[in-house]
């Protein structure tokens, strides 16, 4: 379990700091003119604690019940599409500017997480 998880943190802190470092650029000196609703330290405290949270749990259910791991992957991704929801709802609800902007601030690097989620999920329910 601790190898499964040590692999998993010598690549996602790296991809995390680069998705972050390049997003945080790209706001503050490219799209400086534009009010954003979340600031990038919160939409990344969200895609980084969720997908470590939905990781850590398969890794449980794999060492526990090898063959629910795939459902267990889906049930997350269900669960972290909800929180999406419930984290961007404020904004939705509320008049603003950019709606388009900020939910593509949001939607793209989640959509990178769940690439990196799912490729290491495929590797945990391949291995033996």
């Amino acid at each position: 379990m601790k190898q499964q998880l040590l692999g998993f943190l010598k690549l996602f802190i790296p991809f995390s700091i680069v998705l972050f470092i390049i997003q945080f650029l790209v706001i503050n000196f490219v799209l400086e003119d534009i009010d954003f609703y979340y600031s990038t330290w919160a939409i990344y405290s969200f895609h980084i604690l969720a997908t470590f949270i939905i990781y850590l749990v398969l890794v449980l259910i794999h060492k526990n019940f090898r063959d629910n791991t795939g459902f267990a992957f889906m049930g997350g991704s269900l669960l972290k599409m909800l929180a999406a929801v419930l984290f961007l709802l404020p904004m939705m609800l509320k008049n603003q500017d950019y709606r388009f902007i900020n939910l593509l601030s949001f939607f793209i690097p989640y959509f990178l997480y769940l690439i990196f989620e799912t490729i290491y999920a495929v590797r945990l329910i391949n291995s033996k």
